[in-house]
């Protein structure tokens, strides 16, 4: 028995039925891309029995483990806590509606052992396969280019929920990071960025599941957070 590699960590709040079918699917594709991991279900006040679901599972499985919190975090601060209390040497989230097509989890691992910092999916580069509405698809564009236009991203995508890290340079960036919700994903990539750490990005195929959890006002924040982070980085420097 050695030490645990890899932590994947599952987001969650009030996804009981994707957990479902992301727990099973997880541990398959898990056990391909590592031989010690364990999958941590950043199950974040929820109230229709996501947190229950997984204890009947940890209870089976030992490589299973729940993160529960009472009250809500949001989910930025939910993935910081989850990371913080890792002891492997690579960590990676992905969304639990599993959009993002989970053969392309290895590679991501993959681009971590080989050197990068971070490894995150993309669905906006050549040779990315995406279905999703028109309307989401051009909101999601457009939000990039004010990324790269603001913030000086190299990236296509900064949103996809499905990224690697190697957990001892990402650990003094989470002190820096103020995002508690869905900008995290893209002060994350910044940051990484800013600070000179090397930054992979791979295409992915990716469905839009039947749900979301983003709304308008979350959309406006989030443009809202990029101009604030611009602050930060620049005038700040915080």
């Amino acid at each position: 028995m050695g030490e645990i590699e890899l932590t994947a960590v599952l987001p969650v709040y009030n996804d009981r039925t994707a957990l479902e079918r992301a727990i099973p699917v997880s541990l398959e594709i898990l056990e391909t891309c590592a031989d010690r991991f364990e999958l941590v279900i950043a199950e974040d006040g929820s109230t229709d029995g996501s947190a229950e679901l997984v204890r009947d599972w940890s209870a089976r499985d030992s490589r299973v483990r729940l993160f529960h919190s009472d009250e809500r975090l949001g989910r930025g601060r939910a993935l910081n806590r989850a990371f913080r209390a890792s002891g492997a040497a690579i960590v990676c989230y992905y969304d639990v509606d599993l959009a993002t097509d989970m053969q392309h989890l290895k590679p991501l691992i993959s681009a971590i052992r080989d050197g990068a910092a971070i490894a995150t999916g993309s669905r906006l580069m050549p040779g990315s396969e995406i279905v999703r509405s028109g309307g989401r698809e051009f909101a999601s564009r457009g939000y990039n280019m004010l990324v790269r236009g603001v913030l000086g991203s190299r990236l296509y995508d900064h949103q996809c929920g499905f990224k690697a890290f190697e957990r001892a340079r990402l650990l003094p960036l989470l002190e820096q990071i103020r995002a508690p919700h869905w900008f995290w994903d893209t002060e994350v990539l910044v940051r990484e960025q800013h600070a000179g750490y090397p930054v992979v990005e791979l295409p992915v195929r990716w469905t839009e599941g039947p749900g979301t959890t983003v709304r308008s006002k979350d959309v406006f924040e989030m443009g809202s957070a990029v101009f604030r982070l611009w602050w930060q980085l620049h005038v700040a420097k915080d």
